[in-house]
């Protein structure tokens, strides 16, 4: 279904809706119809299992944020 995230630009209410086809969308706070979609963050979902992987720690030799070996210092 797609659930889009926007703004009203009358009352700055931030709001989401289902919107089908061509259909408009409109402020539940003040009803306006003048309203801009944000750039929704997507969100995928796990049933379980293992925990993810830790995050990676920066370079102890350079402080490369990508991770030991990362750089180019050896």
């Amino acid at each position: 279904m797609p659930l889009y995230e926007y703004v009203c630009t009358a009352c700055t209410h931030q709001f989401e809706e289902l919107v089908f086809g061509d259909a408009a969308a409109a402020c539940p706070r003040c009803g306006g119809t003048r309203v801009e979609r944000l750039m929704s963050v997507v969100s995928v979902g796990r049933s379980g299992g293992a925990d993810p992987a830790p995050a990676t720690a920066p370079c102890g030799r350079c402080g490369d944020p990508r991770g030991p070996g990362a750089c180019a210092t050896r």
